[in-house]
């Protein structure tokens, strides 16, 4: 997979396909995180003097609508760049190409939101071959999108002359990677969220890597009723119980220790006002839900974590966002911000953890993608990875 440093853009029309699906609401932008991480590419390629189309999605588009513009993005772009920022009122056609043609070296112009074309998630080819017909170089530093294998990932990569992973793209595999190939021991990794679904694959893929898994989150529960455990009315994936006692079974079989909350922080109701307790022990009583890890389980959580050589962290302990139920996550948060592991979180829950606890720039890799995270963490690749690297087979 080459690199954008390996590339001479001079006066060479560049597709650089970005993650800048940032929150707007009422047209103002509430994080411009994805925004900045992006810049170190952009500015490498206008540095360098090339001619740069800026291209992203943004959001879940039905149709085409100023909600879902990516305009609001173009301003800030402008800001931080502090250059203007030309804005296309679309991605493809024939006002696109001359856009690009007439551009200058060292100019920047940023392309209308992918998603308001239902061929670019179809990664239909014909919407492919437009994306790609003004361009002689495609750059992806989209690690966050990389594993929809739409048309702007996959399709349009191979009828570009030249193709290149930006900086963010770079550093991503670079860091997961290490998780893949050989993770200094012991490697721990937390895993919590809401659903056992969401996190079957990485959870088989880490039992064949990891000395331990923590888990917490909601998940835990339907990992406790496989377990046997009376959990009250704490939500489960009934669906998901015999998954979560094969992964029992098989992290027993392989020998990694696999933790579950051994004490709760309950309440009567899932709701911001309802009066917690902490619930000094396994079993939830009936009537009672579990919102957090207790203090008991988060001590043996930290304990763990301060063993390891390697951490991988994904999803929360309990309804963070809630001050009351907030201590398991939070806990997590410092555990791995004092540790001397080489430290990787991913996913947007964790991510804003880290950022409530104000330890972001202590963690060794944060992670832009939590889906294309835990996919490359599954599988070894991503179809965006594999396009790069010239292999053209469509998830």
């Amino acid at each position: 997979m080459k690199s954008i440093r390996d590339l001479n853009l001079e006066d060479r029309a560049v597709f650089m396909r970005l993650d800048l699906n940032v929150p707007i609401k009422d047209g103002k932008i509430k994080s411009d995180a994805r925004i900045r991480a992006a810049l170190p590419t952009i500015k490498h390629a206008l540095e360098q003097g090339a001619k740069v189309a800026l291209a992203s999605h943004l959001g879940r588009p039905k149709k085409k609508s100023k909600e879902d513009s990516l305009e609001p993005v173009g301003v800030r772009l402008s800001e931080l760049l502090d250059q203007e920022v030309t804005f296309a009122d679309d991605c493809i056609g024939d006002g696109v190409k001359k856009l690009v043609r007439d551009m200058r070296p060292g100019k920047v112009v940023l392309l209308e939101n992918l998603r308001f074309h239902a061929a670019e998630e179809k990664n239909d080819p014909g919407f492919a071959k437009e994306l790609a017909a003004p361009y002689s170089v495609y750059i992806n530093d989209a690690f966050g999108s990389s594993h929809r294998a739409h048309a702007s990932i996959v399709g349009m990569v191979k009828l570009i002359e030249e193709r290149a992973a930006g900086f963010l793209m770079e550093a991503e595999v670079k860091a997961l990677s290490r998780l893949l190939e050989a993770p200094a021991k012991p490697f721990v990794a937390v895993i919590g969220g809401a659903k056992v679904a969401d996190k079957v694959g990485v959870l088989n893929a880490l039992l064949t890597r990891v000395d331990a898994i923590c888990i917490g989150g909601a998940m835990a529960y339907t990992f406790m009723k496989a377990r046997g455990d009376d959990v009250g009315a704490s939500k489960v994936e009934a669906d998901k119980a015999y998954v979560a006692k094969e992964i029992l079974e098989r992290a027993a079989s392989r020998n990694v220790a696999l933790l579950l909350p051994e004490d709760h922080v309950v309440g009567d109701r899932f709701d911001e006002n309802t009066k917690v307790a902490t619930l000094g022990q396994k079993n939830i009583p009936a009537g009672k839900l579990g919102l957090d890890i207790g203090p008991k389980t988060r001590d043996q959580f930290v304990a763990r974590l301060a063993t390891a050589r390697t951490v991988f962290w994904n999803g929360p302990m309990g309804v963070f966002e809630w001050k009351s139920c907030a201590a398991g996550t939070m806990g997590i948060a410092r555990a791995l911000a004092e540790s001397s592991a080489f430290t990787v979180v991913g996913g947007g829950d964790s991510v804003a953890a880290l950022e409530a606890a104000g330890v972001v720039d202590k963690i060794g890799h944060v992670s832009t993608g939590g889906g294309a995270s835990l996919e490359l963490l599954e599988l070894g690749t991503l179809p965006g990875i594999e396009a790069l690297r010239g292999r053209f087979a469509e998830k």
